[in-house]
């Protein structure tokens, strides 16, 4: 018996955002007024899913009870080694690989052949290590085929997903979430899945957080609107499979893979209550701010998620988005200026034109400016912003985003060798020419 009610509910609560909420496939699945009854409704088994310590603040301790046909530890058998050569995780430093360098890269084109999620997933870059829970991931997925029979969760981190064509269905222990293009998905640590095709080939981008999860950012003097939004982070109904098959269990744990065979399908959770679940949220919604007068606002103001370090103020990750918006300042100039800063820069086009980089960075591709690199406009967009009339004008049919770290980014091999880098990308500040005369311009 399958009994998949799909659909999504917008949280009360979304992880580091607010209070508690609940789903049930079945009438009376969720117990009222309690946890761990001494009899679940069902037969089912109670347990929960913890996805801090359990000692961690109130404002930040996640845990979600599930109800189940059975518990998890029926789920994950003997487990054996294996190999998903393109999945990489930090630290992972190539000693014949230059990682300092501004780079760009065209989009990846996909393979003649069927690639899941598992084996469809390419590393770009690493940072930190994986084993401390600091520091991340940025992946390409490539994916023609869904998963039959076979399921994945990630003791090491929580994926955001970001896809940039065909579309994915998720179906987790905790619900259905399908998404596509201009939507992220955020999978949290520990979260049981299985990736299904829905309209393929399917490409995109993952940004793997090994460390603290994220979080809407802190908006301080914006106040309680704008950017990104509580209400528009959707969560899964819950939804179930009571399906016994010869099914694989895929595990990814300190960096490597493991399997297990298991025979029933652990997608099994028939009701459930809590704050950790997975997220989906439509890039449509966020809202950006900017000046309206004069001067450039860091890009920090563009921040759609943040997930803490150690440092206060400094993110372990940022998730930037550079969507259509309007430019109104006067006397300003426009494209993000030119800068060095200690962040590690990995962004990627979703759909559309750049304005700081008006030929090169194309839909699908990827560029990686590492911590101190200096970048900055081309020529065209340094002339075109220097000159351009200073009136009212909405930057259209673009959606960009930036992955960026406290840490330095490593490339991996695929990086450096497989992935279509662009040899030239450096190159395009060439023409940037010396204009100091010792005279002020009139204009």
């Amino acid at each position: 018996m399958i009994v998949a009610t799909g659909g999504l509910v917008t949280p009360g609560y979304m992880p580091g955002f607010g209070n508690d909420f609940e789903t049930e496939a079945l009438p009376g699945a969720l117990p009222q007024g309690m946890n761990s009854p001494q009899r679940c409704a069902y037969g089912l088994y109670g347990e929960q899913l913890s996805g801090t310590a359990f000692t961690a603040p109130g404002h930040r301790n996640e845990r979600t009870w599930c109800y189940r046909i059975r518990p998890s530890v029926k789920h994950v058998g003997r487990c054996s080694r294996i190999d998903l050569p393109n999945w990489k995780s930090a630290p992972l430093i190539d000693p014949d690989i230059v990682s300092l360098g501004q780079y760009r890269w065209d989009l990846v084109a996909h393979k003649d052949e069927n690639l899941t999620w598992l084996t469809g997933m390419h590393t770009m870059t690493t940072a930190g290590d994986v084993s401390t829970q600091t520091g991340m991931a940025a992946h390409i997925y490539l994916v023609t085929k869904g998963m039959e029979d076979e399921y994945f969760f990630s003791a090491d981190s929580e994926l955001l997903v970001v896809p940039q064509e065909g579309r994915l269905r998720f179906a987790t222990e905790l619900g259905v979430i399908d998404i596509a293009p201009q939507e992220i998905a955020i999978l949290p640590r520990g979260l049981v899945y299985r990736v299904e095709v829905l309209e393929g080939p399917c490409r995109g981008f993952v940004c793997e957080n090994y460390g603290q999860k994220f979080e809407l950012p802190q908006r301080g003097p914006i106040g309680a609107n704008c950017m990104a939004n509580r209400r528009d982070f959707k969560v899964p109904v819950a939804a179930f499979e009571d399906r016994e098959t010869e099914s694989r269990m895929v595990i990814k744990w300190g960096g490597t893979f493991h399997e297990s065979t298991i025979g029933h399908s652990p997608l099994d959770v028939v009701a459930w209550h809590g704050n950790y679940a997975p997220v989906k949220y439509d890039l449509a919604t966020y809202c950006p701010v900017g000046a309206v007068l004069f001067d450039h606002p860091d890009p920090s103001i563009f921040t759609v998620l943040t997930a803490p370090s150690g440092v206060e103020g400094t993110a372990n990750i940022d998730f930037v988005l550079f969507r259509e918006r309007w430019m109104v300042a006067e006397n300003t100039f426009r494209p993000p200026w030119y800068h060095k800063n200690v962040m590690s820069e990995l962004m990627g086009n979703i759909y559309g034109q750049y304005d700081a980089k008006p030929q090169g960075f194309v839909p699908g591709g990827m560029s990686l400016h590492n911590m101190m690199l200096p970048h900055g406009p081309d020529e065209e967009a340094f002339e075109k912003a220097s000159h351009g009339e200073l009136e009212p004008h909405k930057l259209d049919n673009t959606m960009s985003f930036m992955f960026e770290t406290r840490f330095p980014q490593h490339l991996t091999p695929f990086a450096a060798n497989e992935a279509p880098l662009q040899d030239d990308y450096v190159d395009c500040w060439t023409s940037l020419k010396k204009r100091f005369d010792g005279t002020p311009d009139p204009a």
